[in-house]
């Protein structure tokens, strides 16, 4: 009965009056981040590293607030989604299509809170499914040798692109580039200094928690100062709620859709690279062609919100899993929260819930209580989280620009950090623009001096010959789903797309 044991010992850890004071500001700062348009969980983790670090949070502390943020995004992308029509972040695109309309006939709040249900139940499941499988995924990962690392890496970086990706040509040079960030600093091997153009400040490499809050955060404040306008600029007529408690009929007739998309959003999430996105999409898909029969799928069904809230959200815990048993994230925010365990020299792997069960089991039991605390915040509070809808980005964006710079001088204490993150920020705006993703640049800039190390140590092992990263069955098998993972996007990519954009114009079409 290790399994209860490490349970107890893991709520033992979370039930101290800091870690639960944590996580309460982690779900409701994260629920506003979700809300506001275009920020996200990825941008919401990103801004709130500076503050865990500045608080001098210890390892279990700093991944409880940031995990509760995390959540509470995914919680929090759906009120956007349902009273403007205006997705918080990609993973709530589907959530438009039926919350919108149930908005629209008046049944605003009744539909904010089935999602909050949605979401709990999801991300309940989910917490189950890292508690079962994550120990066993250890296991196999103990047969892991530097080549099977090695392709287990390349697997990363093949599928991250995902489905949500535009090209994979761009996801690869996305790739790419973040490893060619990681070469820069000196060579542990041969002690010769790599890409540092005699700059002594770069000798130890970029700091991924500069360059990730530069990417997410920076950038994001780029995007503001040159369109001016953001979406998040609601007129206050259209933020109407209405009644709170969805009807307990409704809530039944829901519990299969949740149920089942949990179970489809989990798989999506596990998966490396396919994140909440996918988890979302084939949630939705799926539901509507099991129990669509009278056609009312995007009109304000129920079912609809239901379905892909709790699927999205099953896939934000299903993500945790590669992240904590194999040390490769399985979305762009488990790949932020890869570089605050980094940073914090506790290197996730197998290894992990040998060396610091505390932090692991402490997350978890954190994972349970956090999700309580959205349920019931979420709830009564859907009148409050609206009225962020109004808050201009123009008071927004300077706040993020302060906490980002604020909280990196105070980790590193230096200058030359800053102007890093401004490069980066600068970088992140302009790749966006080009609409290259950011999370193959912050992911090749976390692994790729393991991603080397791995490399060097197989060949030198069997004596300088390269066919050794495709000598086991199990570098095969991985070589063989990074390829097929990096393949098969191109061509359903462009189905999910054409759906995606099919079912946009039938929803405007309907208003």
């Amino acid at each position: 009965m290790d399994l209860w044991a490490n349970l107890y010992g893991g709520f033992e850890i979370a039930l101290t009056w800091q870690n639960l004071g944590l996580a309460l500001l982690g779900c409701f700062l994260g629920t506003i981040m979700g809300a506001l348009p275009g920020l996200g969980p990825s941008n919401g983790v990103a801004i709130l590293i500076p503050l865990a670090f500045t608080l001098g949070l210890d390892a279990t502390s700093s991944l409880i607030l940031l995990t509760a943020v995390y959540y509470g995004a995914m919680y929090g992308g759906r009120i956007s989604s349902i009273l403007l029509n205006i997705p918080g972040d990609e993973p709530a695109m589907m959530t438009c299509l039926d919350g919108y309309p149930m908005a629209r006939k008046g049944m605003a709040g009744e539909a904010l809170a089935l999602s909050g249900i949605a979401s709990f139940v999801g991300a309940f499941l989910a917490t189950w499914g890292l508690i079962l499988l994550a120990p066993q995924l250890v296991k196999l990962a103990l047969l892991f040798g530097p080549a099977e690392y090695f392709a287990l890496f390349a697997l990363a970086f093949a599928t991250l692109g995902g489905v949500s990706s535009t090209n994979q040509a761009k996801s690869a040079f996305a790739a790419m580039l973040g490893l060619g960030l990681a070469m820069i600093g000196v060579d542990t091997q041969t002690g010769v200094p790599r890409l540092t153009f005699g700059e002594v400040h770069l000798y130890d490499g970029l700091d991924f928690l500069v360059a990730i809050v530069g990417l997410f955060a920076l950038s994001e404040v780029f995007v503001f100062l040159e369109h001016r306008h953001g979406s998040a600029d609601a007129e206050e007529s259209k933020v109407k709620v209405g009644r709170i408690v969805p009807p307990m009929p409704m809530v039944i007739k829901t519990i299969p859709t949740m149920l089942r998309t949990s179970f489809l959003g989990f798989v999506a999430g596990v998966l490396p690279g396919a994140g909440a996105s996918l988890g979302s999409f084939i949630s939705y898909s799926m539901e509507k062609k099991l129990v669509d029969k009278e056609g009312t799928f995007g009109t304000g069904d129920p079912r609809g919100v239901a379905a892909p809230e709790a699927g999205n959200n099953a896939a934000a815990g299903g993500a945790l899993v590669p992240m904590l048993a194999l040390g490769v994230p399985g979305s762009g925010t488990t790949a932020v929260l890869l570089a605050v365990l980094l940073s914090l020299n506790i290197t996730p792997g197998p290894l992990l819930f040998q060396n610091n069960p505390d932090v692991v089991w402490g997350l978890i039991a954190a994972l349970f209580i956090g999700n309580l605390m959205l349920l019931a915040m979420n709830i009564p509070m859907v009148g409050l989280f609206t009225r962020v809808l109004l808050i201009p980005p123009r008071i927004l964006m300077p706040v993020v620009a302060m906490v980002s710079f604020v909280g990196i001088y105070g980790i590193s204490g230096s200058s030359f950090d800053l102007l890093v993150m401004i490069a980066f920020g600068l970088a992140g705006w302009i790749l966006r623009k080009l609409d290259v993703p950011l999370v193959p640049v912050i992911l090749g800039t976390l692994l790729g001096n393991t991603m080397e190390n791995n490399l060097r140590r197989a060949v030198t092992i069997d004596n300088g010959n390269w066919w050794t990263l495709v000598d086991s069955p199990l570098a095969i098998t991985l070589w063989a789903i990074a390829i097929a993972g990096f393949i098969l996007p191109v061509f359903v990519g462009k189905v999910v797309k054409a759906r995606m954009q099919r079912r946009d114009e039938e929803g405007s079409l309907s208003d």
